[in-house]
């Protein structure tokens, strides 16, 4: 499931495709743009124009031109990055395991003959020209102590409120770039009960700001959001890496989750 750890390597392979012209473009269908982004204008928009830079904001990957809109891609749950036939991830922890033409949902051509391809079997990705980028959050990877305070804030005007406290690190207009494997891994490093509703206390605060920084830190080092330490006790009877209380399974945000009931409150 790509988060904010695999499209960081998306828009580090993305660099590849810069400052070179774009012959030609394809996308599987106009279903698959969002903000009225259709394959003739996707067309119109990066035919004879070049990739300036690769950026990312949370989940979303920017690729600015050089006379014209930024291509934005979402790689939904199980999208993957493919420049010149290289890929920046051999698998995703729930996709398919595998490479296959057939799920190539998007392709710029460039004029020395090489490619970028957006690879995606699930097709919950999307491409957007122009996308508006102030609808997301600060960036998880350098969110501050006081942007943190801020996303977290709810009718209460403190810091945690009425939302689900998972919820929160979930929304993206909130928070950008984390996901559910990375929300279980931040709360159980924090200490804190992912279903909690009453607000943080200053110290609390600083626990999960830290424990952002640190569980991404590692995460990244080892390969990737599906890293962590509660990975492999996802399941039912799995325990606590911590304490060695069985996990519980609820739903939260809308998304499996899985907590410590011992030492997260």
């Amino acid at each position: 499931m790509p988060e904010i750890l695999e499209v960081e390597l998306y828009r580090q392979l993305a660099e590849k495709g810069l400052n070179r012209d774009v012959s030609g473009c394809w996308m599987v269908d106009g279903r698959y743009g969002r903000g009225g982004t259709t394959p003739r204008r996707l067309t119109a928009a990066l035919v004879g124009h070049s990739f300036t830079q690769a950026r990312r904001r949370g989940k979303l990957m920017l690729l600015d031109t050089d006379d014209g809109p930024t291509l934005g891609i979402r790689f939904g749950m199980t999208g993957g990055l493919v420049v010149d036939g290289a890929q920046a991830l051999d698998r995703l922890r729930y996709g398919p395991g595998l490479f296959d033409e057939k799920w190539v949902r998007a392709r710029v051509s460039f004029a020395d003959g090489g490619h970028l391809w957006l690879h995606d079997p699930r097709r919950f990705g999307s491409l957007e020209l122009a996308p508006n980028e102030d609808r997301l959050g600060p960036d998880a990877l350098t969110v501050t102590l006081p942007e943190l305070r801020q996303a977290l804030v709810g009718s209460t005007g403190r810091a945690g409120g009425a939302a689900p406290l998972k919820a929160r690190l979930l929304d993206q207009a909130r928070l950008a770039g984390v996901g559910n494997l990375l929300a279980d891994e931040m709360l159980w490093a924090a200490g804190l009960d992912p279903e909690r509703r009453t607000p943080l206390s200053d110290t609390e605060l600083r626990m999960l700001h830290k424990a952002i920084r640190s569980t991404l830190r590692r995460l990244g080092r080892r390969g990737g959001s599906h890293m962590g330490e509660l990975m492999e006790e996802r399941r039912a009877g799995g325990r606590c890496p911590r304490d060695g209380t069985e996990l519980r399974r609820s739903v939260v945000g809308g998304r499996t989750t899985y907590w410590c009931p011992t030492h997260q409150v």
